[in-house]
């Protein structure tokens, strides 16, 4: 994966990179880590957590339903495919609103990281596009010491099966072009 950055990026200007997988699968820890050998900036989609007054019934019942793609849509999408650099509202899950704004230049290495990053309506904003994947066992300890006990049992009664149900709805993993174990 590393050699096919370097070549992307010596043959473009401009080269997007996302990041999909399960929950604790080290995701943000990739992108942070390519971000950091590469100049590049990193889009995070916990930024478009979905806000209480989308949080219907209806809504969570779809899949990847769960995140405000609307917002995404407008404020990355589309400065995407226009080739544009952008501002995007960041989502504080402490206070349940948008507390501060991202700056991103629009060139060079940009990854967008996070469940739900390839739904359909955003897959061909990828140049290059990722799975990460992870043993159930690693997940929940993961979960557990990063977010505590209360959240592990949220993670394990909603999260993770909102998640297993838009992989396999979407067909996420079978779309990616590279495929990474969170373990190794």
């Amino acid at each position: 994966m590393i050699q096919k950055l370097k070549s992307m990026l010596a043959q473009n200007p401009r080269v997007i990179v996302g990041i999909d997988g399960m929950a604790a699968a080290g995701k943000s820890t990739l992108a942070s880590k390519l971000a950091s050998a590469f100049g590049g900036e990193v889009v995070r989609m916990d930024d478009f957590f979905l806000p209480t007054e989308l949080r219907t019934e209806k809504r969570l019942s779809e899949a990847g339903g769960n995140v405000h793609y609307e917002r995404f849509a407008k404020e990355v999408a589309a400065p995407l495919r226009e080739h544009a650099s952008f501002e995007y509202g960041v989502f504080d899950c402490s206070q349940f609103k948008i507390t501060e704004k991202r700056h991103i230049k629009g060139n060079g290495l940009i990854i967008v990281e996070g469940a739900y990053t390839f739904r359909p309506e955003f897959r061909d904003l990828y140049d290059l596009k990722v799975f990460m994947s992870i043993d159930s066992e690693t997940q929940l300890m993961r979960i557990l010491q990063r977010s505590g006990a209360e959240k592990l049992e949220a993670f394990k009664e909603k999260w993770i099966p909102m998640e297993k149900k838009y992989f396999e709805t979407y067909g996420i993993e079978a779309i990616a072009d590279v495929l990474l174990d969170g373990k190794a």
